[in-house]
């Protein structure tokens, strides 16, 4: 997903296999009917997990928006400049407010535009983490 390669139509086999696998199963009475209907709950939130995903590392925030968000920045920087053109450390200070509001703000949009890179992505280690606890619980099973 970091690297955009992914895309819907792709499908994941793994999780098509553990469906296909717990469809499969003949459950033998009311408590493995039970435990086959959690299973596929739970594969199918994680599929639809999974396309959320895709269609988020998908998204992109497009150069008209960033003209947009540009342009009125500069339009509010140059009221406020000719508000206090009459002093200039109130025009400054002002100004330098502001300037830093914007700043953060296209720094936040351009962080958060691809979420699946950089310092502040979202990676896979919660869902390595359940990986990791369901195999161990299910080897400490046997």
């Amino acid at each position: 997903m970091a690297e955009q390669r992914v895309t819907l139509a792709t499908l994941p086999m793994t999780l098509m296999e553990a469906l296909h696998y717990t469809l499969s199963f003949n459950p033998a009475g009311e408590s493995e009917t039970t435990a086959q209907h959690e299973i596929v709950n739970a594969l199918e939130r994680a599929m639809e997990a999974r396309r959320q995903r895709i269609v988020i590392s998908q998204s992109t925030v497009s150069s008209v928006k960033w003209a947009a968000i540009l342009l009125e920045a500069l339009c509010a920087l140059i009221a406020i400049a000719m508000v206090h053109s009459d002093n200039r450390l109130t025009c400054a200070i002002a100004l330098t407010l502001f300037a830093t509001g914007v700043a953060i703000c296209v720094l936040m949009i351009a962080a958060y535009t691809r979420p699946f890179t950089g310092e502040i992505s979202v990676g896979p280690d919660l869902l390595q983490q359940v990986i990791t606890s369901e195999t161990a619980s299910g080897a400490s099973a046997h």
